[in-house]
This record gives C-alpha cells, structure tokens and sequence, in this order.
C-alpha cells in the first residue's frame, strides 16, 4: 500500500493503527520506519532504520518469549518496493 508518506504494510493483522513503512536506499538496503495512529511522536522522533540495525537491537533485546524483528518483514519490504517502482 502507499500514501503521502510512502509504501507501508500492516505489521500486525489485530490492528491497521500501526504501519510499518519501507523504502530503499540509493545502496540497495532497505529501512523501515514505524507510524502508530495514536502515538505520532513515534514517526516524529524516530528515523528509518536499516535492517540491520534492526536485527542488532533484536539480539539485545532480553524478552526470548518474543521476537520484535516480526514486526520488521525484509521479504514483504522487498516485494512492496519492487512493486512500488
């Protein structure tokens, strides 16, 4: 899906509050960067993270009853993109 802010999917399938939005660097590397509708400071204060970034602070992350890189999907980044162009 696209709007003014660019290609995004729906990381959770509970709630569409929450876009998780994608875009490729000029390298190739895709980045996310999350909106939720009722919590705006999270797109104002939060820049694109490149997945490996993402994948980094998942092996920091001390919670091995969940997984926080679900919310970042690299294959669905990949085919929104290729379809966005």
């Amino acid at each position: 899906m696209k709007d003014e802010r660019g290609l995004y999917y729906y990381p959770s399938m509970q709630t569409h509050d929450v876009r998780m939005y994608v875009r490729a660097t000029e390298a190739g590397d895709i980045e996310f960067r999350m909106w939720h509708k009722s919590m705006p400071e999270v797109w104002e204060k939060h820049e694109w993270i490149p997945i490996d970034v993402v994948k980094a602070a998942a092996d920091m992350y001390d919670h091995p009853d969940r997984n926080p890189v679900a919310l970042y999907d690299l294959d669905i980044a990949k085919r929104l993109i290729a379809e966005g162009k």
